[in-house]
């Protein structure tokens, strides 16, 4: 049976499978979309890229009526070192799951962008200030992170928009526990990811955060106080995000 309770000032949404979040999570954002598109000629939407979203982009590909002709996309964070086709690759992995299968008015990849690490993040961030976010797509990783903004490296007031960050072991790890990477060896130590007050100044923000190894992020995100040891605890104060869970996800949450 699905339910709806709020925590802290989430509107959280609890699903038996992820199959059923997945499908609600994109209904309710097509329609989201659909009503910011009839205001404006062009949305621009921020996109993760993690399995924990693969239920969601596979739904939302299905959604009839979105104009995604009119939609600017992005995402939220890269690897820093990886074969340009590489299938662990964020934006490859967008590129298969939802960026080749609609006809986006733009797409941009923060790999494409070129040059050393800090020309790409200053590349992304000029875009950024050209295309305002309107709505994002986000997950939390199991150190409680939003994009690649681990604990140690995240800053609610972070003067940056886009940044170079060294990944933490828990980070790391969980891209081998998400079967992206055989070993910890292979998951590169260094990203570029987008910063805390980018991702906090977008005013529509979907969270989908299924399975047993996100338990107790999410817990520590809704029931603890707002604070960088868990990065995506700042929802909190965030006013209109949507974090949908299943039961798994959802277990730890009596507070």
């Amino acid at each position: 049976m699905n339910r709806e309770i709020v925590k802290n000032n989430v509107v959280v949404r609890i699903f038996p499978s992820r199959a059923e979040m997945g499908q609600d999570a994109a209904r309710e954002a097509a329609r989201r979309i659909r009503r910011l598109l009839a205001g404006k000629s062009e949305v621009n939407i921020l996109f993760a890229s993690a399995p924990s979203q693969n239920e969601l982009l596979e739904a939302l590909v299905a959604e009839e009526g979105i104009e995604w002709e009119r939609v600017n996309a992005f995402h939220m964070d890269e690897y820093i070192g990886l074969a340009p086709e590489a299938p662990q690759g964020f934006g490859n992995y967008l590129k298969h799951k939802i960026f080749d299968r609609k006809n986006f008015k733009s797409v941009h990849y923060i790999a494409g962008i070129g040059g050393d690490p800090d020309a790409t993040c200053a590349g992304y961030a000029r875009l950024l200030r050209e295309h305002p976010l309107d709505f994002g797509f986000f997950g939390i990783g199991e150190n409680g992170h939003l994009a690649f903004n681990d604990p140690h490296v995240a800053r609610f007031d972070d003067p940056e928009m886009v940044k170079t960050v060294d990944l933490d072991l828990k980070c790391r790890m969980q891209q081998v526990n998400d079967g992206c990477f055989a070993t910890l060896e292979e998951v590169p130590v260094y990203a570029i990811t987008l910063t805390m007050p980018v991702l906090t100044a977008i005013p529509h923000i979907f969270c989908t955060v299924p399975g047993a190894q996100k338990a107790n992020a999410v817990r520590r995100a809704l029931c603890g106080g707002v604070g960088t040891d868990c990065p995506a605890s700042i929802l909190q104060r965030h006013g209109d995000t949507t974090i949908y869970l299943d039961a798994e996800s959802a277990a730890l949450l009596e507070c």
